[in-house]
């Protein structure tokens, strides 16, 4: 199965290098959905895109819906080690068994589906909409109450936006993807905003206002009611104490000033959760969660306090400013954009100031905004260790890496040619008493986190 899907065109390895219309589509997803039985029809649906923090939101909003007692889907890319990551059910990745089970249903249709694009000299399905075919009948097998879904790039050209969802959300919208997206926010966000459907309420967290602007045009002329981070809603992140030292995540302070999003004692009540992940800007995550599972109460979900309350603590995810105990500790995350990256440094700062042996690890894809990304590290990290992953082809090549951290500020980085060797070095660097960070890419965190 995984050598059969490793052949397909895989635009997380390889990603085209043209705007989106020209190699993404909904047409191949439709009807490879239709010839399996039409699955995704018969899935109630939770639909989250953005730039930052979709895949937070998604395990926030499943979480919190375990924890109302329903049977939940949880769809998310890219995966940490294996693709059943990707697929969960109950907070748990389906297992491989369950995974071929799905398998063995699509494939003979991909298949069919490759016979006919090679006759008109085109490709048959990619291997995210492959992958997305699998994760819809997997739910439906698993007879899920919910699935939350969310997009791998953009949202309007998407595979997942097959779905009629109960609810969209979009978190926010930052530069990423911009051969793909288009190289304005203006461009971005009206890729994002594709997934709004008509008379479907959409919660968003974009606040920067030429983002902003088209999610609202894009709601009004689908006749979708919006729900605004600032506006209807509004989130503040209140830390924990000693969370400098020790990285200790906050709480959420949640204020709803519409009725529909609102506690059950009223719009304008302020109400405090506990945030499982790290992080200032897990607060607006978990408002963007909060708000959306209430508006599912039109369609006969009740989602009560103490769900949220359990749902937002207990969540975590991988290499999302993960902390690896140990002498001296290493904090992973996935930032892999300029926004992202801003936001790990935000969280980090406090636990390294007055800490001499300072490490940062890191490695991106080639087509990031590589000396930007590091710009933000700048003056935080004594140390720059710079190596290349090995799991993907996308991965920067090391003089491109080190022109970019001269032109960021950092003087002499070290160099490894591989995250082990990286590793190795950044321990020397750091001693017991210093922190490494690793950062720059889900694939820098997946090799690391394998072998620490």
């Amino acid at each position: 199965m995984l050598a059969w899907l490793a052949a397909r065109q895989n635009h997380e390895r390889t990603p085209p290098s043209g705007p989106q219309s020209s190699a993404y589509g909904l047409d191949r997803t439709r009807t490879l959905l239709e010839m399996v039985g039409s699955p995704h029809e018969k899935l109630r649906v939770v639909h989250v895109a953005g730039t930052k923090g979709k895949g937070s939101t998604v395990a926030m909003i499943a979480a919190i819906l375990g924890e109302s007692g329903l049977r939940v889907g949880r769809y998310m890319s890219p995966h940490v080690h294996s693709i059943e990551e990707r697929i969960c059910i109950d907070g748990r990745p389906i297992c491989p068994r369950e995974l071929d089970a799905a398998f063995r249903v699509v494939s003979p249709a991909v298949d069919r589906l490759d016979e006919r694009a090679r006759a008109r000299g085109e490709r048959g399905p990619t291997w995210f909409e492959t992958v997305t075919a699998i994760a819809m009948v997997a739910f439906a097998r698993g007879n899920v109450d919910i699935a939350v879904l969310e997009t791998g790039l953009g949202g309007r050209l998407d595979a997942t936006n097959v779905s009629r969802p109960l609810v969209s959300v979009i978190t926010s919208i930052s530069f990423d993807h911009m051969r793909q997206l288009g190289r304005t926010i203006t461009a971005i966000a009206g890729e994002k905003a594709g997934i709004i459907k008509r008379g479907c309420p959409v919660v968003s967290g974009a606040t920067s206002p030429p983002a902003a602007r088209v999610i609202a045009a894009t709601a009004a002329r689908r006749h979708a009611k919006l729900f605004r981070l600032g506006h209807e809603f509004h989130a503040r992140f209140l830390p924990a104490a000693g969370a400098g030292r020790l990285l200790e995540p906050g709480s959420l302070e949640f204020e709803a000033r519409a009725a529909e999003i609102g506690a059950a004692n009223g719009a304008g009540a302020v109400e405090r959760y506990p945030i499982g992940m790290r992080g200032s800007h897990q607060a607006v995550n978990a408002a963007l969660a909060v708000a959306a599972v209430r508006l599912l109460s039109r369609h006969r979900i009740t989602v009560a306090d103490a769900a949220i309350r359990k749902g937002l603590e207990s969540v975590t995810l991988p290499a999302r400013i993960e902390v690896v105990a140990g002498r001296p500790p290493i904090v992973i995350d996935a930032a892999h954009n300029v926004a992202s990256m801003e936001s790990l440094i935000d969280t980090i700062r406090p636990a390294v100031a007055g800490r001499t042996a300072t490490v940062l690890v890191f490695a991106a894809s080639g087509d990031k905004e590589i000396a930007k990304m590091l710009a933000k590290a700048a003056g935080v990290f004594r140390h720059l260790v710079l190596t290349r992953y090995r799991t993907n082809p996308r991965a920067a090549q090391i003089e491109k890496l080190v022109a970019a951290a001269g032109r960021a500020g950092f003087v002499a980085p070290k160099v490894a040619e591989g995250p082990a060797g990286a590793m190795s070095i950044a321990r020397k660097l750091a001693g017991p008493r210093g922190l490494i960070c690793v950062a720059g890419s889900f694939f820098l965190a997946s090799e690391v986190r394998e072998s620490t």
